[in-house]
């Protein structure tokens, strides 16, 4: 009856559960009588065996159910290197004072790569994602501006309209999942105009495409969210102000919305909060 009572369930329903396992594994368990139920010889031997088991796996239950509410344990983040330094690295500190029982890998890397099969608990990557059976938020969206150093427009001149590029030397950037450079598009509005440039120089970085770019060795396509403080101080130029809708998108990816733990629920805050504080004009989603 106790047993009964402490699963939910009726005496009949723990009899024929007891009866089954008895028949399953060859001996009896119980004497039983009208009046009582004791263990058998064999019976006790054999909950003594099970017990530690029994014990392990209560263990384990009440350990995973904590984690859906207590903040711990170690978090794996497969974030882009960009957005982790501008924006996660800064605020990072007070993140992990708040929950002294995490531990947070960020793994910086260009590829998202297969975020289950290599053991992520979410990844943050720039570009929209393929088509998978991850979930998917967009944190973000930052404009892409076409920009030049003061140095390299004393050299060879501003040019006045996207067109103009084909003369000059514009940097270029290579899409990790393709293997090519990122093609040149100006925006405005429901208008779009490709342009087919030149350059001497490819790279795979953004710092390094940033740094040369300053440097005065060429035009440069960049995230917004990146350089605002280089174009207030007029370190780089916006060559094109009147072509300001070209966006780039940031999302978030993690294998399920079905009771996430609690360390990811408030890691996913807390990257929501940093990039709704983020300004950089293409309005955050």
């Amino acid at each position: 009856m106790r047993a009964a009572n402490t699963l939910g369930v009726t005496q009949s329903a723990v009899s024929r559960a007891i009866g089954k396992l008895e028949v399953r594994i060859g001996i009896r368990l119980f004497h039983r009588t009208t009046r009582t139920v004791k263990l058998t010889a064999e019976g006790r031997q054999f909950y003594e065996e099970i017990a530690p088991l029994l014990d392990g796996i209560k263990n384990a239950v009440t350990s995973a159910s904590g984690a859906g509410t207590s903040v711990k344990g170690h978090l794996r983040v497969n974030i882009d290197p960009l957005f982790s330094r501008l924006l996660i690295a800064p605020q990072i500190g007070k993140f992990l004072d708040r929950y002294p029982k995490l531990s947070l890998e960020l793994v910086t890397r260009s590829l998202p790569g297969d975020l289950v099969s290599e053991g992520f608990d979410v990844g943050i990557r720039f570009g929209d994602p393929a088509p998978s059976s991850l979930v998917i938020r967009k944190l973000l969206e930052t404009r892409i501006l076409t920009v030049a150093a003061p140095g390299y427009i004393e050299r060879f001149g501003r040019p006045s309209k996207p067109a103009d590029l084909r003369d000059h030397d514009c940097l270029q950037f290579r899409n990790s999942a393709t293997g090519q450079p990122y093609e040149w598009e100006f925006h405005r509005g429901r208008k779009v105009v490709p342009v087919k440039t030149n350059s001497q120089l490819m790279v795979t970085d953004a710092g390094t495409l940033l740094a040369a770019c300053l440097a005065g060795a060429g035009i440069a396509q960049v995230m917004n969210l990146e350089i605002q403080p280089l174009l207030d101080s007029g370190k780089l130029i916006d060559l094109f102000p009147d072509w300001p809708d070209e966006t780039f998108p940031l999302y978030m990816l993690y294998p399920s919305r079905t009771l996430p733990p609690a360390k990811l629920r408030v890691f996913i805050d807390f990257a929501q909060t940093v990039t709704g504080q983020c300004s950089d004009g293409a309005g955050n989603t």
